[in-house]
């Protein structure tokens, strides 16, 4: 995860774009006070299986955007699903809704993100609806669908999960980028693994040491991707693009040497967005927020022959 997209850490920022559902059968779905989403139900096929999508880090809404990154990935995907028979269910992180309202809670921790992937398996599982129930889980979003997967759920995919703590990813990038920050940071990371909070770190990385940030990381950075992989019993779909900017194909790998069930698919040109990049790193960056772009064109494939 390169430095200059840690901003996406930021979860009290705001600018989201509604989706427009077309050519399903598309329910809107509050699971709690907390989760909004949306049900697309494949108007053709016989429903048994549903995927729960899980969006990546920072203010992510239902579709995948958020400020500055509009570009529709989880609603290309959850459509491209449904197209092939297979029910998908999408939601605003908890952060969105309480933007939204104007009430945003300053006290959210990594945890409650799991606490709503939870309560949204447990909602279809009591509702009977479908007989299987899969995860996918995009970016951040893999490791909470990892830990979120222990019960009722019969497989999971991760796309572009990091396969270290968040701490040790953000530290590997400050020594390739700012070497010079990296002793100051350490001793940061080391205060906030102990939940306590600090002033004393680098100003230029105000946006991931901020103080209304440090209680957050602090509940992140205790979970260890590997770690938590290796608890799972189900079968497991890791996938990563070659052209990830954020999280590079060893970390993938990480996850699939931990895994006990676990297969690892690298797909060639995709991005850390799911889509296929031609060029440089700057046509790279650019397209987070250009919703123009397809979805990497063997991904939904790879999806579809793992879960059918």
């Amino acid at each position: 995860m390169k430095l200059k997209y840690l901003s996406l850490l930021i979860l009290f920022s705001s600018n989201f774009l509604i989706s427009q559902e077309t050519n399903f059968t598309s329910e809107d779905i509050s699971i709690n006070q907390f989760v909004d989403g949306i049900l697309l139900t494949p108007t053709e096929t016989k429903n048994s299986s549903l995927a729960i999508i899980i969006g990546d880090s920072g203010p992510t809404d239902r579709n995948g955007n958020q400020n500055f990154q509009k570009n529709n990935i989880l609603k290309k995907l959850a459509e491209d699903l449904s197209k092939n028979g297979i029910a998908t269910y999408r939601y605003d992180k908890r952060i969105v809704k309480q933007i939204r309202k104007g009430r945003v809670d300053k006290n959210i921790r990594f945890d409650n993100f799991v606490e709503d992937a939870e309560s949204i398996i447990a909602y279809f599982t009591n509702k009977k609806t479908f007989k299987n129930i899969y995860i996918i889980g995009h970016g951040q979003g893999s490791l909470v669908g990892i830990l979120a997967s222990k019960e009722d759920v019969t497989k999971f995919i991760s796309i572009g999960g990091s396969g270290k703590s968040i701490d040790k990813v953000i530290l590997d990038q400050i020594e390739q980028t700012v070497p010079g920050l990296l002793d100051e940071s350490e001793l940061a990371f080391n205060i906030l693994r102990k939940n306590k909070t600090t002033i004393n770190y680098p100003s230029a990385l105000e946006s991931i040491f901020s103080m209304e940030n440090q209680a957050f990381m602090s509940s992140w950075m205790q979970y260890h991707p590997q770690e938590q992989i290796a608890e799972l019993t189900i079968p497991t779909l890791i996938i990563n693009g070659t052209k990830d900017l954020q999280v590079p194909v060893e970390e993938a790998q990480l996850l699939k040497d931990a895994s006990k069930k676990g297969s690892l698919l690298l797909l060639e040109d995709m991005n850390h967005v799911m889509f296929p990049i031609e060029g440089d790193d700057l046509e790279n960056s650019k397209s987070y927020n250009e919703s123009f772009r397809h979805l990497s064109p063997e991904l939904v494939p790879a999806i579809l022959e793992f879960i059918k």
